[in-house]
């Protein structure tokens, strides 16, 4: 059976010989072991796969994607947002983001260096 919850393809597995299996009692205390599975979810599969195998990458995300949410959240406060609705989040968002990368590159070339690039751009 395939099913829509969330705008996310839910495929649902089960089947009606569990009571006659050996290994049932250590599948499912129900009558029928029932699965649900993601329409994506050997791609989560293989990246926890890839995590498992090579740890170090988390390390690596840690540092290069962590870090401005956490600059983020900090220049915001205790209130993360001001605005409400999705739309406005968003929106808010969205110019937290653009004043961390220019601050970010205002000390990477200079407030002269910056206004030259953007400028040639």
């Amino acid at each position: 059976m395939t099913t829509d919850q969330d705008g996310l393809t839910i495929h649902k597995y089960w089947t009606n010989v569990c009571g006659s299996c050996a290994l049932k009692a250590n599948c499912t205390p129900g009558k029928e072991r029932r699965v649900s599975r993601w329409k994506h979810e050997e791609f989560i599969e293989r990246l926890q796969q890839r995590l498992d195998e090579n740890p170090e990458m988390m390390r690596v995300r840690r540092q290069t994607v962590e870090h401005p949410f956490g600059t983020i959240k900090h220049w915001a406060g205790p209130q993360h947002f001001k605005m409400k609705s999705l739309k406005h989040v968003s929106t808010e968002m969205s110019l937290h983001v653009l004043a961390y990368n220019l601050k970010r590159m205002m000390s990477m070339f200079g407030v002269k260096g910056l206004i030259d690039a953007m400028q040639a751009a």
